[in-house]
């Protein structure tokens, strides 16, 4: 095989493999339900139908194999497989264990569409395939080739939660998450009446009791003084946190609410870049933050943005993605969250672990998934780069 000048002047000796193929799938997942949360009843969104995912399989010419994704959700998806298309070819020739100088490279690659958004969230699936794969070479869970403090997580449920459903519904499927194994529950809130909010989060309230951990999630849809008075009319549930009370981007109104508050502060899904999430830890605007790897660029960035958090000795309670946020969880020093959803399952093989609060690291070697038939099947587009060995 070929390799290119600059790939051999970066290589000797101790590159012992290097990749030869990769295929990139555009998968579109249907949801059995339209989901609704504060962002539709306000307006600015649409309900949702369908998450769009980035799944990236690579090759190596020894035959090491790793596998990873990321996804959008509304819209997105076909920009992340349009540019992930644009630069696979730069990986072929590449040793596969040079994780962090290939993410530089193909940020580079693609350098005038910045370092953040659609261009790193294609960058992101890649990424967690090579983490995977080194992972797998290694024998190893991710969690423990990273270096695990524990090898399970506290989970809570978010998908039985959404404002779409009635209170009732709402009451059923935290009895099954419970049931289940699952150790938390988080509803949305946001509705445009508040007191419709209230009148919900107290019917979970006392349903699930005073001793279950309870979350609730604005997605953004509060100005500061709402932010404010519910925040305060809500200090009396006991709540874990309050998640995306203002704008993503209002470090400086997330500061003053998690400094006026008793009841922690989440955020940061929503934000794009370690770049975005340092500027809400510099301004104290988090006790708890959400980094999600496939919206940041990746385990790579994301073990950039842990390390900063840690040195903060703030909380972690990653967002989505439960396959790849399990492991990195597990790998943070502080005790974090991991959020369950299981819209993802059928595009797995595999199923997570989950008992008494707790979703289990599995024992299998890197994230312990591989992609489905059903996922096959619902695939729109493939690329492939290289020749497969």
């Amino acid at each position: 095989m070929t390799h290119s000048a600059n790939s051999a002047g970066r290589q000797g000796e101790a590159t012992l493999d290097r990749i030869a193929w990769i295929r990139l799938s555009s998968v579109t997942l249907p949801l059995a339900t339209p989901i609704s949360d504060a962002k539709v009843l306000t307006g600015r969104q649409k309900p949702m139908t369908e998450v769009a995912f980035l799944f990236v399989e690579v090759e190596t010419e020894q035959g090491h194999q790793g596998v990873g994704f990321g996804y959008s959700k509304r819209a997105g998806g076909p920009a992340q497989f349009a540019h992930a298309k644009e630069i696979a070819d730069e990986l072929i020739g590449e040793d596969p264990s040079d994780i962090g100088r290939l993410w530089t490279k193909l940020v580079w690659a693609g350098a005038s569409v910045g370092r953040s958004g659609v261009a790193t969230q294609a960058i992101a699936a890649v990424d967690v395939a090579l983490w995977d794969l080194k992972a797998k070479r290694a024998g190893l869970p991710l969690a423990k080739l990273l270096g695990a403090h524990r090898d399970s997580v506290r989970c809570y449920n978010t998908s039985g939660g959404f404002l779409h459903a009635p209170v009732e519904e709402v009451l059923e499927n935290a009895s099954a998450s419970l049931a289940g194994g699952i150790g938390g529950i988080k509803i949305k809130v946001g509705h445009p009446d508040s007191k419709q909010d209230l009148r919900r989060l107290t019917a979970v309230r006392e349903h699930i009791g005073d001793d279950v951990p309870l979350m609730v999630d604005a997605n953004q849809q509060w100005d500061r003084p709402t932010a404010q008075r519910m925040g305060r009319a809500m200090e009396d549930f006991g709540l874990v946190w309050i998640e995306e009370p203002l704008d993503a981007y209002d470090t400086q109104g997330h500061a003053a609410l998690a400094a006026s508050l008793d009841t922690p502060v989440a955020t940061g899904e929503m934000l794009a870049s370690v770049a975005e999430h340092y500027e809400l830890i510099r301004g104290n605007a988090a006790d708890i933050i959400q980094p999600d790897a496939p919206r940041i660029g990746g385990i790579t960035q994301f073990l950039k943005l842990a390390a900063l958090a840690e040195h903060h000795n703030l909380q972690l309670a990653p967002h989505f993605a439960m396959e790849i946020h399990l492991h990195l969880a597990a790998a943070y020093p502080i005790e974090p969250w991991v959020e369950h959803f299981d819209w993802l399952e059928p595009l797995f093989d595999e199923r997570l672990t989950i008992s008494d609060g707790r979703m289990h690291v599995p024992a299998r070697p890197g994230l312990g998934v591989t992609i489905s038939e059903q996922a096959r099947a619902w695939t729109r587009a493939t690329h492939e780069a290289g020749v497969r060995p």
